[in-house]
């Protein structure tokens, strides 16, 4: 458990809603249970919105994705570029209102268009489909004009860093930034903050895996090699877009994110990783219960403004 009293008030009240073993609950239970938590904790989006809610046409198979977009009303210095936001959930609970409030203030404090887009969810659609959802996103807006930074937080930083590289194998047009926030990628669970944090508030190790196999289709951690849904199990990470990546140090997936960052900047490309002390899994929510929830979202805010205009660095942490 942290320390800080802001935080471990905000455990104790998300612990309310969404109780530890939420996930061995039906899905359907699941799910229950996450929109209420969701409910409690959203946010009034801030005024200088406009807002709406659009379909994304895909193939293969035909399908429409529902999507939101968040503009601010009034143009800024890169109306070129957009956000595409990928929720987290594990693939399995969230959609358009889980993370509403995250991306309205997103919009807001980075001047940018952020669009959220509501992929499906296992286990009724495993792997791939949700990250099939997630590049074809990316690619409506890639070939609407738009620059494209691909975010999310937790699963979705999965789908951010999967996608990245299906972009990286396929060509043009490929995303001109990447933010990861708490990502789980997967990195190996019988060492590190796998170990360390196996009983971490808010994520257990246990928790993670058994997410994994729902979206795998019932498959363990150990038969699985596939990149594209384990993205640390990629052969080359060179050319990959510049990425800026946040881990919560009281989180069994922390060392995913460092050894992301690693990887890319072991390839000769642009990393910046920020470790958040006493910070636990899907703190997002926390930002307005906690002085450090609210300034690493600062930081990904700020983060997510340079990627804009192409000022990202390896060694950028939002702290100066």
């Amino acid at each position: 458990m942290p320390s800080d009293p802001e935080v471990v008030a905000f455990i104790e009240r998300t612990l309310d809603f969404y109780p530890a073993d939420a996930f061995t609950y039906t899905v359907e239970q699941n799910r229950a249970v996450y929109d209420r938590y969701c409910a409690a904790f959203r946010q009034e989006r801030l005024p200088g919105l406009v807002v709406g809610d659009f379909t994304i046409a895909a193939t293969k198979p035909d399908r429409l994705i529902p999507a939101r977009r968040y503009k601010p009303a009034h143009s800024g210095p890169h109306d070129e570029v957009a956000v595409l936001y990928l929720h987290g959930g594990g693939m399995v609970v969230g959609g358009l209102h889980s993370h509403d409030d995250v991306c309205a203030e997103l919009s807001i404090r980075t001047g940018l268009e952020v669009v959220a887009a509501d992929y499906r969810l296992a286990p009724e659609n495993p792997h791939p489909a949700f990250t099939d959802d997630a590049e074809a996103a990316f690619l409506h807006l890639a070939r609407s004009g738009r620059r494209v930074i691909v975010a999310g937080d937790s699963a979705g930083g999965n789908l951010t860093a999967a996608v990245c590289l299906r972009r990286k194998a396929a060509g043009e047009p490929r995303p001109i930034g990447q933010v990861l926030i708490y990502p789980g990628l997967g990195g190996d669970p019988s060492r590190g903050s796998y170990i360390e944090n196996a009983e971490a508030p808010l994520l257990r190790t246990d928790e993670a895996l058994s997410y994994f196999k729902i979206i795998s289709g019932g498959r363990e951690r150990s038969q699985v090699s596939d990149p594209d849904i384990m993205p640390l199990k990629a052969r080359d990470f060179a050319g990959l877009p510049p990425a800026f990546i946040v881990s919560a140090d009281i989180d069994p997936l922390r060392d995913d994110a460092r050894d992301y960052a690693e990887a890319i900047r072991q390839s000769g490309g642009i990393a910046a990783y920020r470790n958040e002390p006493e910070l636990v899994h899907g703190y997002l929510r926390a930002r307005v219960m906690s002085q450090r929830a609210a300034a690493s979202f600062t930081a990904i805010c700020e983060a997510a403004a340079r990627l804009a205009n192409g000022t990202l660095t390896s060694d950028f942490t939002g702290r100066e």
